[in-house]
């Protein structure tokens, strides 16, 4: 099968970033460098001229389905004859440890909520979903951490369910990088957005269906429009060491950190545990759960080894 073939085949239409970046059109660039410093991860060097070349094209497309999104909601009530709350516009963003979900997760929230509507556009991780770390100790998941069985999926079911049915001020567990934990007795209220972003390493992740027909709902079920953030294995275990070991040279000096004890050995031996931790934990979860379901993802932004995103990957409708 040649390369032609194959691209018709493809759910996708690819588009290199130039080609993306001339989909910008009229769209306006509402971020300033001092804007993008404060969004940008660890790690993660992301230019304006990138925001402008993908991220505002991007911007201009999902304006267009949460219009669609919300004329086909009006049209639906006034069939149905109902007055029912506004539903929200809910993006998903997926994609592997180190890959640069939350950098893109915050920076599409910021120019969203730029736009000239000024919509109200809140921003989930599904970390905060993740089980204490009483509960993953007791059950022997601690070094499964991230993987799906980790997280008490009734609860973001249940949190997905609120958010799409309207209700107000919905309350997501807050979790802590710092203490690598989730924190009892600690929320966020999310009072009926306009657009919910939902960020997590297995959002697109959907499980066995029953035989006999039951209903099953999958926190996908619940997206609007999804991204998957892809790049290659080499060059995400690279990036993880890479922010490992700058990690250890900040924030794990604080001895309040869960991570403190890294800061405290050489950093060989840092090295060593740090390539443990993805070969054992972050690699099998990347090929057993999140990379199989970038083929659900609406979009594909897929990144080469200086975390520049190089092709754009649109589903075809």
């Amino acid at each position: 099968m040649d390369q032609n073939e194959k691209r018709q085949l493809s759910p996708y239409r690819a588009f290199t970033n130039e080609e993306w970046a001339t989909l910008r059109a009229d769209t306006p660039m509402t971020l300033t460098g001092s804007d993008l410093e404060k969004i940008k991860s660890l790690n993660d060097p992301i230019s304006l001229q990138e925001v402008e070349e993908i991220y505002l094209p991007l911007s201009r497309l999902l304006s267009y389905y949460v219009e669609f999104a919300r004329g086909l909601n009006n049209a639906t009530q006034h069939f149905l004859g109902t007055n029912e709350p506004k539903t929200p516009f809910i993006i998903g963003v997926a994609g592997s440890v180190s890959v640069g979900k939350s950098t893109t997760a915050r920076l599409l929230q910021a120019l969203l909520s730029r736009w000239s509507a000024s919509p109200q556009v809140d921003l989930i991780t599904t970390d905060g979903f993740l089980l204490p770390n009483a509960v993953l100790n007791k059950e022997g998941l601690m070094r499964r951490k991230g993987f799906p069985e980790s997280y008490d999926r009734t609860a973001l079911i249940q949190f997905l369910t609120d958010i799409k049915a309207g209700k107000r001020n919905v309350r997501a567990p807050v979790y802590s990088h710092f203490y690598y934990d989730v924190m009892p007795d600690e929320h966020v209220i999310i009072d009926q957005p306009d657009i919910l972003i939902l960020e997590g390493l297995n959002v697109l992740q959907t499980g066995i269906l029953p035989k006999d027909g039951k209903e099953i709902p999958f926190v996908s079920d619940f997206f609007d429009f999804s991204i998957y953030i892809d790049a290659d294995e080499d060059i995400l275990h690279r990036w993880y060491l890479e922010r490992f070991m700058r990690l250890r040279e900040t924030a794990f000096r604080d001895s309040e950190s869960y991570f403190h004890r890294y800061s405290l050995i050489e950093a060989d031996e840092a090295d060593k545990i740090a390539n443990d931790l993805w070969a054992s934990i972050n690699l099998v979860n990347l090929r057993e759960n999140i990379f199989p379901t970038r083929p659900r993802a609406d979009l594909v932004l897929g990144k080469d080894d200086s975390h520049a995103i190089k092709t754009v990957m649109l589903r075809k409708l």
